[in-house]
């Protein structure tokens, strides 16, 4: 079996891909505030990549239990600069982890080649669509309530 997510390709059987976090937020669960500028957190993804991540995870809003929603523009303004930047090394593989559709987008059209949707969907149906056209990999989480 085969995962294509754009010009990446993942083949099964294997146990695990390791995926490398780096959150662009001030209040994320473990590194809240350290990468909220775009060369903090490219050295963080390039660190991630060095220490064997395959895929490297770009969020821009916080999902941890009681955090506070922001802007699709907010959003945006943390995580394009750092994928744009990081897009710049073709053997990196970028994802965004985002639930609006709208970042999604532009995210993919910077060089993301992978949805990460905490929401599994749940929240906009236009996420499928986006996914599709990009001919993107989607991660499609599962969780009880929202955060």
């Amino acid at each position: 079996m085969r995962w294509i997510a754009r010009e990446h390709q993942f083949n099964f059987p294997r146990p695990t891909i390791v995926m490398g976090i780096v959150n662009t937020t001030p209040d994320s669960f473990t590194d809240g505030g350290r990468f909220l500028d775009a060369d903090a957190a490219g050295a963080q993804a390039l660190r991630l990549a060095s220490q064997g991540a395959e895929i490297l995870d770009i969020g821009g809003e916080s999902t941890r239990p009681g955090s506070a929603n922001v802007s699709e523009q907010e959003e945006l303004d943390r995580v394009i600069p750092v994928i744009e930047r990081l897009a710049k090394r073709p053997e990196l593989v970028l994802s965004i982890d985002t639930q609006k559709p709208s970042v999604a987008r532009e995210a993919l059209a910077a060089g993301a080649s992978i949805v990460n949707d905490i929401a599994a969907n749940r929240s906009d149906a236009e996420m499928w669509q986006v996914v599709a056209e990009a001919g993107a990999g989607y991660v499609c989480m599962h969780m009880q309530g929202t955060p």
